[in-house]
């Protein structure tokens, strides 16, 4: 198992926690499916098929939320309220006004809810106290978010804190493209770049030379970076955007070599040796990346105490 992304953030070293009260608390909000009027269901389900919620290989420990979602388009309530607004016209003699499209539009969810089709989503997350790291395999913020959110709703303390580097990641993408790589990186040949200008428009450069002259000259007349393609060490290549997020991170063949499957090992055991190759790479590659951004903005992580807040 290998994460695609990595949204990256701040836990404090001092967290109180071990991998068997994480276990515990997380226990008290299992994943659940949806009743049949929710819209949507989250909880969390063991990482790997058989095990604990809490999957643990020595200071790395891999949680993962699941989330169940009806698909009930509005066009789908739109059209039958519509197809039965028509024929009560047609009964009765009048349009039906606002307030009762309304009234019918939340009948017809209340009756399609339960035979919606679902989508179930698993979004993993691997924390590491001893260095500080809570990366979460999302290609979003806003999913990485939905994981924090039920993080502290679950855990009594969670001591998080959004990484930030005394560099912003568009001016330090500026200055690698404008002059060339940081130490241990290679810059690939696909960006994009954003004016700065009111528009905001938008260029998107695929397998481009970065020698070219016209490079230089975009970054001169304001277009920042907001994607940048990079390999670290030859080991590991992915996208770094302009929030700090790293996308597309792929784990090259020097690293998923060391892992073969064969007909002697079982999933259980070639799960743990990814598991513990990505994390180990992944130790190496995050404070790289914020060494080459100008290094860390310390600051205190924001405990939340739920027990102290619903006192």
């Amino acid at each position: 198992m290998y994460f695609k992304n990595a949204q990256t953030y701040r836990l404090s070293p001092e967290w109180p926690i071990t991998a068997e009260t994480l276990h515990e608390q997380l226990a008290k909000k299992p994943f659940h499916q949806c009743g049949a009027q929710d819209f949507e269901s989250r909880g969390w389900v063991a990482p790997c098929d058989g095990g604990e919620l809490v999957h643990a290989i020595g200071d790395n420990w891999l949680v993962c939320m699941q989330t169940e979602a009806k698909i009930l388009p509005p066009a789908v309530i739109n059209k039958e309220a519509d197809k039965r607004a028509a024929e009560i016209e047609e009964q009765q003699g009048f349009k039906l006004g606002r307030k009762a499209m309304k009234e019918l539009r939340e009948q017809i969810t209340t009756e399609l809810l339960p035979r919606a089709f679902t989508r179930i989503r698993m979004t993993p997350a691997w924390i590491n106290i001893a260095a500080g790291w809570l990366v979460v395999n999302a290609s979003s913020q806003k999913r990485a978010e939905d994981v924090l959110e039920l993080l502290r709703h679950t855990l009594d303390t969670f001591p998080l804190a959004l990484l930030r580097t005394e560099r912003s990641p568009m001016s330090a993408m500026a200055d690698w493209l404008a002059g060339g790589a940081p130490d241990g990186f290679t810059l690939d040949q696909d960006f994009a770049l954003q004016s700065i200008s009111e528009d905001r428009a938008r260029a998107t450069f695929k397998g481009h030379d970065l020698e070219a002259a016209h490079v230089t000259e975009h970054l001169e007349a304001g277009h920042l970076p907001i994607k940048l393609a990079m390999t670290f060490d030859d080991r590991l290549s992915f996208v770094l955007t302009e929030r700090g997020e790293i996308k597309r991170l792929d784990f090259l063949d020097v690293i998923r070599d060391q892992v073969k499957a064969d007909e002697h090992e079982d999933a259980q055991s070639i799960f743990d040796a990814e598991f513990a190759l990505m994390t180990g790479e992944l130790l190496r590659l995050l404070p790289a990346v914020v060494g080459a951004m100008g290094g860390e903005i310390q600051r205190a992580p924001d405990l939340v105490d739920q027990a102290k807040e619903a006192a």
